[in-house]
């Protein structure tokens, strides 16, 4: 690979004290995960907001956040429980203002009993099929959100969780006609999937969402569990991974996601020895 790509990292505002210095002198992208636990998202946020702004004086690389997704799924269909579920989403996009946040990931609907059940379950009549009913029962719940984000400046990214077919979270994103909505990866995600569900590799993740990956959580793992080890802990392929991120149109956001953040310097120092990676 040419040029190194430029690594970042998804912190919490405890952690930026330790790392604002790497952050700020390679201006690297940052990801914050506050504001997914639904004790902050109700409570006082706006404290975490101003602490994270003020230790972040001078950082210029591109912000995000991670969204809510503790007992909010997306494709919730109970007409009482929906709405709480736009609301709290409302509440990561307030984040994201008071912040300067330009992204929020946000976790993918789509389970590995989905996957096998879909075909089983098509269109008969005019009765949507299963597919068509987990998209419609997304919209009911993010319509007002993707608006929002559109008119905002900010990107929501589906990230892929249970996720065996790649395309159907591109099909999901596609579907609400607007850039606010593209793609994210979990590469621990992808390949606990493909060693357990039968999901394609990771590098395959990655370049079958093309333009729409915009961010991408690095974590590294034996393939059996979500582990986010240290990059080189486990067994993904990582060169080649990179070199799908490479040859993509567009480079996302990369930001490792790793269990301990005291791990980060371990892992650069994989990617570096490595050549993938400053």
């Amino acid at each position: 690979m040419s040029t190194p790509l430029t690594i970042g990292a998804a912190l919490t505002t405890a952690d930026l004290p330790t790392f604002r210095d790497w952050l700020i002198g390679g201006q690297r992208d940052l990801e914050l995960q506050d504001f997914l636990y639904t004790e902050i998202l109700l409570g006082d946020w706006q404290s975490r907001v101003d602490a994270a702004k003020s230790l972040l004086d001078g950082f210029e690389g591109q912000l995000g956040i991670h969204g809510p997704f503790i007992g909010v799924p997306v494709d919730n269909d109970d007409p009482e429980i929906a709405p709480i579920i736009t609301r709290r989403f409302m509440i990561g996009l307030d984040i994201c203002a008071a912040l300067g946040a330009t992204q929020m990931v946000v976790h993918s609907p789509y389970t590995t009993w989905d996957y096998n059940n879909f075909d089983n379950n098509p269109r008969v009549g005019n009765s949507p099929s299963a597919r068509e009913r987990k998209i419609a029962q997304t919209h009911a719940v993010m319509r007002k959100v993707v608006d929002r984000a559109e008119a905002q400046g900010v990107t929501l990214v589906i990230e892929n969780i249970e996720d065996i077919a790649p395309d159907d979270r591109a099909e999901l994103a596609a579907s609400f006609g607007s850039d606010a909505v593209k793609l994210s990866i979990d590469t621990g995600h992808a390949h606990y999937a493909h060693h357990a569900t039968g999901a394609p590799p990771v590098d395959y993740f990655v370049t079958r969402a093309g333009a729409r990956l915009d961010h991408v959580h690095l974590q590294d793992s034996d393939g059996y569990a979500d582990r986010h080890w240290s990059i080189g802990q486990g067994t993904i392929r990582w060169h080649q991974v990179f070199e799908a991120i490479a040859a993509l149109p567009v480079r996302p956001r990369l930001v490792m996601e790793l269990r301990d953040a005291s791990k980060i310097p371990a892992s650069m120092r994989f990617l570096e020895a490595e050549g993938l990676a400053r």
